[in-house]
């Protein structure tokens, strides 16, 4: 059986290199054995997945991909442009979009991460009427609140387009949604989700991943490189397993209660590592077919 290999995101001035952010990574891979091969981000983006996988061998295996984050629509545009050269992805786009998005993973993981109701909005659609969003976080009850849409959150502008005091504040939440969706414009993925806030502990995130059901590796956040944390994993294993994705990470932090908690699911392929890890351990985990 063929072993399984890797597509980067290519450098877009240099074509046959990685891009910058993933050089490391991709050297890491070369390291351990792995096939790699560079495609063209920018041309999946803009609807041509063909070219996107033009350096693509035919017929030359199974492949995880490693790179920027990727619309699931163009995801499968992806995964249809590698079956025509006889090659696959070993993460489908169905899997993809489960764990990339939060409604795809939120019902295995309700009693372990907040509370979270949401609705589905095309990107440049005009915004519904203020009332939509007090009626959704209605099913939240009383109590501050999270706005983000399905993939990401604009936290580094907390109280400007993230943070809600108090969710039955009809104005305030109408003002901060709309400021969300004034931000994300054309990025916006899925639609807007409303989460029940839960204080935590300082002392930063930890990022678990999971390869088949399984702890590969734990490392910090990239947005809290110095800081790692040591949470508790079996009932997060078990929810992972039911999840039924190969490659998933999972963000954790300790809520102030000392209960650990899933702040956030993610596709293992899009998912970040800190700045001064390489990954070699983790492309040796995955390099099972």
């Amino acid at each position: 059986m063929t072993p399984p290999g890797f597509l980067f995101c290519r450098d877009p001035l240099r074509p046959r290199r990685p891009d910058p952010l993933f050089a490391q990574e991709e050297s890491a891979a070369r390291r351990v054995g792995a096939q790699t091969v560079m495609i063209d981000h920018d041309a999946l983006l803009a609807g041509d997945p063909e070219t996107a996988v033009g350096r693509v061998r035919r017929d030359s295996g199974p492949y995880w991909y490693r790179g920027w984050m990727i619309p699931p629509a163009r995801y499968a545009e992806l995964e249809r442009a590698l079956v025509a050269r006889g090659c696959s992805l070993l993460t489908d786009a169905s899997a993809y979009r489960t764990a990339h998005e939060l409604p795809g993973w939120y019902e295995s993981f309700t009693e372990l991460t907040p509370r979270s109701v949401w609705r589905s909005l095309p990107a440049g659609e005009v915004q519904p009427d203020p009332g939509v969003w007090s009626g959704l976080a209605g099913a939240l009850g009383s109590g501050p609140g999270i706005v983000k849409d399905f993939v990401k959150s604009r936290k580094h502008e907390w109280h400007e387009a993230c943070f809600v005091p108090e969710l039955r504040d009809t104005d305030r939440l109408a003002t901060v949604v709309g400021r969300f969706l004034e931000l994300q414009g054309d990025f916006l993925a899925g639609g807007v989700v409303l989460r029940a806030y839960e204080p935590f502990v300082p002392g930063g995130e930890a990022r678990v991943w999971w390869v088949d059901g399984e702890v590969a590796r734990v490392t910090a956040h990239p947005d809290t490189p110095g800081r790692l944390p040591a949470p508790g994993l079996d009932t997060v294993g078990e929810a992972v397993r039911a999840l039924g994705c190969r490659w998933v990470t999972t963000d954790m932090a300790l809520r102030e209660d000392g209960v650990w908690r899933v702040v956030e699911v993610g596709d293992g392929q899009v998912s970040g590592l800190p700045a001064d890890d390489d990954g070699e351990g983790l492309f040796r985990a995955l390099l099972v077919p």
